[in-house]
């Protein structure tokens, strides 16, 4: 088993993106492996690390398409849906509520 490289923040070799970077460019990772990675040094805590892969190996994004399009925009509708007062919220509804803020704020009237 080999080891991967592995770099200091913002000193890795040219050739070599992360997963943002490939898609700034139009590109994605493609399956292959990983690379190397860099790594950022925080106080006190564990650094944070990034994945590289190979640019010369990225593929092309693959274009959307409408039925992808469709599921997207479905999918992003279900978040906005709030299940308590079943309306839609004008927003994403924060994961940690459950539900809209204006349901969260009202007093619990079910005791």
């Amino acid at each position: 088993m080999s080891t991967l490289p592995v770099y200091r923040w913002r000193l890795a070799p040219d050739g070599l993106a992360t997963r943002r970077q490939l898609r700034a460019l139009g590109l994605r990772p493609g399956g292959q492996d990983v690379a190397a990675q860099v790594e950022r040094p925080r106080r006190r805590r564990d650094p944070l690390v990034a994945y590289l892969f190979r640019i010369d190996l990225a593929r092309p994004v693959r274009p959307m398409t409408a039925r992808r399009a469709a599921a997207l925009a479905k999918a992003n509708a279900a978040r906005r849906w709030c299940p308590t007062c079943r309306r839609d919220a004008g927003y994403v509804i924060p994961t940690s509520l459950g539900m809209c803020v204006p349901c969260a704020d009202a007093p619990c009237l079910a005791a």
